[in-house]
Formats: C-alpha cells, sequence, structure tokens
C-alpha cells in the first residue's frame, strides 16, 4: 500500500451504517451487502469513492477497471479522480466488440466475465474496483482478464471487504484497499490506509 504520511484516518461508520444486509439474497444461507442506500446519500457516495481513491493518487493508474455492475458505479468514479481511462468488464455477450472469457466460481455458483480484447494495451498500470471482496473469485477472474491483455495490475480497492472469508489473500503481491471491513457477523472496522 502506497504510504500515506500525516493522513487522518476517516470514520467509517457513517458509511459502513448506510449499507443494508439482505439475508437469503441471492439464495439461501447468503447475506448480501446492499450498497444502494449509500448510492443515494450524496455525501456517503463522495467520501466513498475519495476513500476509494485516496491510496492510488500518487502511482501512475492509466486505467481502472469495474466488473459488473456496482463496479461500474464506483470505478468510474475512481477513473476521473486519477484523470485514468474507464474498463468495463461484463458478463457474457453485453460487450459488442471482440472480447476475451474468463469464467470464474461463486460463492453461490458459477459465472463468466468479459473484457473488449483492446481494453487494455501493454504494460498499463491498471487500478481494480468493486464494491465487495468477499472470496475473491470475481476479482480473480478480473485480474487475469487484464493480465491476458498484459496489463500491470497495481492494485485493488473495494468498498466492503468480508475479512472472515480471506478473499485478499488470492492477491499475493497485490495491493489490496478496502474501504470497510467486515469481522464476521460484527459492525464494520475502519479503513485499512
Amino acid at each position: 500500500m502506497p504510504d500515506q504520511p500525516n493522513l487522518k484516518l476517516p470514520d467509517v461508520s457513517t458509511l459502513a451504517a448506510k449499507l443494508r444486509d439482505i439475508k437469503d439474497f441471492p439464495k439461501p444461507g447468503i447475506v448480501f451487502k446492499d450498497v444502494t442506500p449509500l448510492l443515494a446519500d450524496s455525501a456517503a457516495l463522495s467520501l466513498a469513492v475519495e476513500l476509494l481513491t485516496q491510496p492510488f493518487r500518487s502511482l501512475h493508474i492509466d486505467k481502472v477497471v469495474g466488473a459488473e455492475s456496482r463496479g461500474f458505479i464506483f470505478g468510474t468514479a475512481v477513473a476521473r479522480n486519477l484523470s485514468a481511462g474507464f474498463v468495463p468488464i461484463r458478463k457474457p455477450g453485453k460487450l459488442p466488440y471482440k472480447t476475451r472469457k474468463m469464467s470464474y466460481a461463486l460463492e453461490y455458483g458459477t459465472d463468466s466475465l468479459e473484457i473488449h480484447e483492446d481494453a487494455i494495451r501493454p504494460g498499463e498500470r491498471v487500478l481494480m474496483i468493486d464494491d465487495l471482496l468477499a472470496t475473491g473469485g470475481t476479482m480473480v477472474a478480473c485480474c487475469d482478464l487484464v493480465r491476458e491483455l498484459k496489463g500491470e495490475i497495481a492494485g485493488v480497492a473495494v468498498l466492503i471487504e468480508l475479512c472472515f472469508l480471506n478473499g485478499r489473500n488470492r492477491f499475493p503481491g497485490i495491493p489490496v484497499h478496502s474501504v470497510i471491513k467486515i469481522n464476521g457477523e460484527g459492525p464494520a472496522v475502519a479503513t485499512d490506509f
């Protein structure tokens, strides 16, 4: 993680309070972290985007990549903050040009993602963004797609990390930044920058 001297740690409890738990969605036994109340609050949205951006401001990021669909929301805003381009990763059949495809396992099934084959140029520094890091399957697939295009992963940033699932362990050597950390069923804790 980039060194952030004299950076005051923000109180993320206001952001964590905006999250809504939806039990048994999308299937029994899953507790879905709904970010739509946070998105509807302009101050909370602004703070969330700034906290996702902050650790990467001093790095040269060429592209920000976000996975469908909440990764689009946060990714485009972070890309704007970093004066970088934005690249969407979508479900199969949604992108109009030639694509690369990657299949991956979810906590509750399997899925596939695609990226335009010309979206990342070799050597471009890429920041990966999503709303949630759980087991890491979706983000690993996204990183694999970027690597296939010879992009350099500069970091992974997520709004929410479910720490008890150890998803960050799937990214050795890559800085992983999360704004809200959730340990088990308990309350969210402070950021990691």
